[in-house]
């Protein structure tokens, strides 16, 4: 039996920045419930399944309604990248459902504001486009990157893109970063490069506020400014 599309939920306990991120609450519900929500209602998954190390989360998972058939038996540290467990995760499923998936889509737990809608947008970009991988990405607005500078101990300033020198930030392109929100690959092409950042990978801009990453409480800060402002908007029409 195939499965086309199979989601991974990659959900590791211990995290050091923010500790128990995975199952605190958010706006009135654990953190990766949003993400399984997301998911559900997106009816675009074959299967869903939550991999991680940690028996809480595996509990909490399931009670949002997904499956959580077996802990995550390798790369469960900090050090191990994501690309690596979900791989690992993929083949857990194949070997305890019976089963083959063409695609499959990481969608990472402290990204609460990612939903249905998204997933939709990037699946048909993703089915449409040939190509092996896409990554979701949003554009920089409202601070300016070519502006960067690093310091040194004493606060001197040095330019990450001198080149651009006194340019007008209207003459300068867009620049663009990657969020952990939705990533997308052909099953063979990505247990080959064992990364979603394999040959030929593309980026999705899916907007700023639907990308936002939750790793420290200045994040989490953000996110539930972010999700309240969002909230009054719709409910003022």
């Amino acid at each position: 039996m195939t499965h086309p599309v199979l989601a991974v939920i990659p959900a590791r306990g211990g995290s050091k920045r923010l500790p128990g991120k995975n199952v605190m609450p958010f706006r009135g519900r654990p953190m990766i419930a949003h993400t399984i929500e997301a998911a559900r209602a997106s009816g675009r998954f074959g299967r869903i399944v939550v991999s991680t190390d940690d028996a809480a989360i595996a509990r909490t998972a399931a009670e949002a309604g997904v499956e959580v058939p077996f802990l995550r038996a390798v790369h469960a540290d900090d050090h191990a990248p994501v690309s690596a467990a979900t791989i690992a995760a993929v083949e857990q499923a194949t070997a305890h459902f019976g089963e083959t998936y063409g695609t499959v889509v990481q969608l990472m737990p402290n990204c609460p504001l990612r939903e249905a809608g998204a997933l939709g947008e990037m699946l048909d970009a993703f089915e449409g486009g040939g190509h092996d991988f896409m990554i979701s990405a949003f554009r920089f607005s409202w601070m300016n990157p070519w502006w960067a500078v690093t310091l040194d101990a004493a606060g001197h300033p040095t330019r990450l893109f001198p080149e651009v020198g006194d340019s007008r930030s209207q003459d300068l392109a867009p620049l663009y970063c990657p969020s952990g929100a939705v990533w997308i690959a052909r099953w063979p092409a990505l247990r080959e490069a064992g990364t979603f950042y394999g040959p030929g990978h593309v980026f999705h801009d899916i907007g700023w506020e639907r990308a936002v990453d939750i790793d420290d409480r200045e994040d989490l800060a953000f996110a539930e400014a972010v999700a309240v402002a969002r909230a009054a908007r719709a409910g003022a029409h």
